[in-house]
């Protein structure tokens, strides 16, 4: 049996190794995307004095003593030339934080700065907070809108489970330091709130996501859009719908946007989760959608389906059947790094590049809403693949 130094030892060789293993593109091919073949970031990269304590004298056993859960849900953007992800960490206790993990080239070798952030409260304490959307504002400013979730004070006594969302907001210049806004103030709950990159008309523009409930979109329409004076004091007082959702499709029970758009010579690329209901649960997949570049609440394009859904390894974790994304990385050569997670459990990268994306939505067709809409547009396809054939 090994000592605790020994022991030690093999963790952190075994650590490492996990770390700088090298990632490799997917053969898959469907010439949107390139999925890469290992997760990124999982509770198991977490740098071990997070999880272990590492004094002999207090940890004779060289026991776990803090779990880590899972790591997901993460925003993301280039910094001082590297590529850097908030990512949302769960602890085995399901409580969430936020920590920075930064890779040289967006691939592989991300590696979790020591400590964690340390993000300031309000003066209304949440109990958990999560899925930070990053955004290099024009003003200056790095953004972070973030879920911050309470427990719903109208509940029946006894009743632990019923919660409430709002978007918490933070700002900070060096991805260090954080100062903490007062949440976004809004008629309803609010998830996904994501922060346009330029202003709007003078103001801050904001793509919602209104619902009745915690989980339940219930009235909520769809993704949202609203302008805002002040950051410092962000209020939605007019909201409209700008990406519904629909009957029978990727996004019948609920939306959402992901990172914030992407500026483009054609329009803004968005990309966003759509949720529908199945017999395991809740399937959510991603989505892409462009608005115009003169106004970027007019949709001009929307391809049917799904951009991407889970395959394989990716369908089983702690939430099944889930794909999320809330982070992508455009470089200026024009590659797309895609960070989404799996299950609520892993990170994952997928590479594209603007001129796929932008081709992917203006030339996909979109959904017919009904069987024969959508049969009608495949034949229409083999028809002229037919003729090519035949040539």
């Amino acid at each position: 049996m090994m000592n605790f130094q020994e022991k030690l030892d093999e963790l952190q060789r075994e650590h490492e190794a996990l770390l700088a293993r090298p990632n490799t593109p997917d053969e898959a091919y469907n010439g949107i995307y390139t999925r890469y073949r290992n997760p990124i970031l999982t509770a198991a990269h977490t740098p071990l004095f997070w999880r272990y304590d590492l004094d002999e004298r207090t940890n004779p056993f060289l026991m776990e003593r803090i779990g880590m859960n899972a790591t997901l849900n993460s925003g993301a953007i280039k910094w001082q030339g590297r590529y850097l992800l908030v990512v949302r960490v769960e602890g085995a206790d399901r409580k969430s934080f936020f920590a920075v993990a930064e890779s040289p080239n967006g691939i592989d070798n991300f590696r979790f700065r020591d400590y964690p952030i340390t993000m300031p409260d309000t003066d209304d304490p949440a109990t958990n907070i999560y899925d930070m959307r990053l955004t290099a504002h024009e003003d200056g400013w790095i953004y972070g809108i973030f879920c911050a979730e309470r427990h719903d004070p109208a509940a029946p006594q006894g009743d632990l489970s019923s919660a409430t969302a709002t978007a918490g907001i933070a700002r900070t210049k060096d991805l260090v330091t954080w100062e903490r806004l007062p949440d976004l103030k809004a008629r309803s709950q609010q998830r996904n709130v994501v922060l346009h990159p330029e202003f709007v008309d003078g103001k801050y523009a904001l793509y919602t996501r209104p619902q009745d409930g915690f989980i339940d979109a219930g009235s909520g329409g769809g993704i949202g859009w609203a302008l805002v004076d002040d950051m410092t004091r962000a209020e939605i007082r007019d909201e409209k719908i700008i990406n519904l959702r629909h009957y029978h499709t990727i996004k019948e029970v609920k939306n959402g946007e992901g990172p914030h758009p992407i500026r483009t010579p054609k329009g803004w690329l968005h990309l966003a989760h759509g949720v529908r209901g199945c017999a395991s649960g809740l399937r959510y997949v991603l989505y892409l959608y462009m608005t115009a570049l003169d106004d970027p609440s007019r949709v001009i394009a929307e391809p049917a389906g799904y951009f991407m859904a889970p395959v394989g390894g990716e369908y089983i974790g702690d939430v099944m059947n889930v794909l999320f994304s809330n982070g992508w990385i455009a470089d200026d050569n024009g590659r797309v790094l895609i960070y989404y997670a799996s299950s609520d459990t892993r990170m994952h990268v997928a590479e594209s590049s603007v001129d796929r994306l932008v081709d992917y939505c203006l030339n996909t067709p979109a959904d017919g809403l009904s069987t024969s809409a959508s049969v009608e547009t495949l034949k229409r396809m083999i028809d002229r693949n037919m003729k090519i054939m035949k040539r």
